[in-house]
């Protein structure tokens, strides 16, 4: 009922622990709080916060249109209602080396178990997408070395993102990660890989934790879960399915309840009010209240 039982720093631990074992960590997207309370009831490992969905949520195209403000604010109200790990995406740490420092604090405070650094030049893009740049490896060091420093809970994770693979290839990448870890970043996440063999190529390469994205319709093959773990992958990140799935049944939805005039026929395609209410835990609020209601002090 209402927020997590346990504390930021305990999720923190957890996920830590749990990148330790041989068991590949499944971090679906969650675009509300709704869904994070979703994927703990499911079982999922972790709870992932996309940058390019909180920009589709605000209505704007994922090329660092967002502030740091509307990034933590949304991190803090998924990470609160979870008992779930979650790792926030910051982009380039909205500015200079003192604005990632400030970042950090920021998502810290917000409650995230990790967060995750790129190395693109703001304004970045989607990384899946053409046209993207990063930045000198020495910016990308200082970022990191201001994260690293502002960093007061050492349990927080701090995941470099490298999209150097798409502007200048494979072996650049691995060098850039190999540096960035060097630079205090305690897993890699490498963007916009092609094929399995560069995922083999990247795992052989790199001591460290790395993180998977399959996101849709990008320039990574699907690859399934099993695949992933017997790569060697730690982590794996959906980052934009749920906002598909949703957005496409609501859009589908809504034309036929425009065109018929009624919504009967989709009655069948909603969540329940019932389901609603369990995924909210509506009988824990109405005990509680119930309880405080029914106290009575002793004489």
């Amino acid at each position: 009922m209402l927020y997590a039982r346990s504390t930021p720093q305990a999720k923190r631990q957890r996920l830590r622990a749990a990148l330790g074992g041989n068991r590949l960590l499944r971090l679906p997207g969650a675009f509300s709080p709704l869904v994070a309370r979703l994927l703990e009831m499911q079982g999922w490992d972790g709870v992932y916060l996309s940058g390019s969905v909180v920009a589709a949520e605000l209505g704007l195209p994922d090329i660092g249109l967002t502030s740091l403000h509307e990034v933590a604010e949304r991190a803090g109200q998924v990470a609160r209602v979870t008992e779930l790990p979650t790792l926030a995406d910051v982009d380039t740490g909205f500015g200079e080396p003192v604005n990632v420092a400030r970042t950090v604090q920021e998502l810290e405070d917000a409650g995230v178990a990790g967060i995750h650094l790129e190395d693109q030049l703001n304004p970045k893009r989607c990384g899946h997408l053409d046209n993207k740049s990063v930045v000198e490896p020495d910016t990308m060091l200082r970022r990191l070395r201001a994260a690293f420093r502002a960093r007061r809970d050492p349990d927080l994770l701090l995941v470099a993102r490298t999209d150097a693979r798409a502007t200048h290839g494979l072996d650049a990448a691995i060098e850039r990660a190999r540096a960035y870890l060097d630079a205090g970043a305690d897993a890699i996440f490498p963007e916009a890989l092609t094929s399995v063999e560069e995922f083999a190529a990247f795992r052989e390469a790199i001591d460290a934790p790395l993180l998977a994205n399959m996101t849709e319709f990008g320039v990574s093959p699907l690859l399934t879960a099993r695949e992933l773990q017997d790569l060697g992958y730690q982590m794996v990140i959906y980052p934009v399915t749920g906002l598909r799935l949703a957005m496409q049944a609501v859009e589908r939805g809504l034309e036929q309840l425009r065109d018929e005039g009624t919504q009967v026929a989709l009655l069948e395609r909603m969540q329940t009010r019932s389901r609603l209410y369990e995924l909210l835990d509506y009988s824990a609020y109405a005990a509680f209240d119930q309880s405080i209601y029914d106290f009575a002090p002793d004489d």
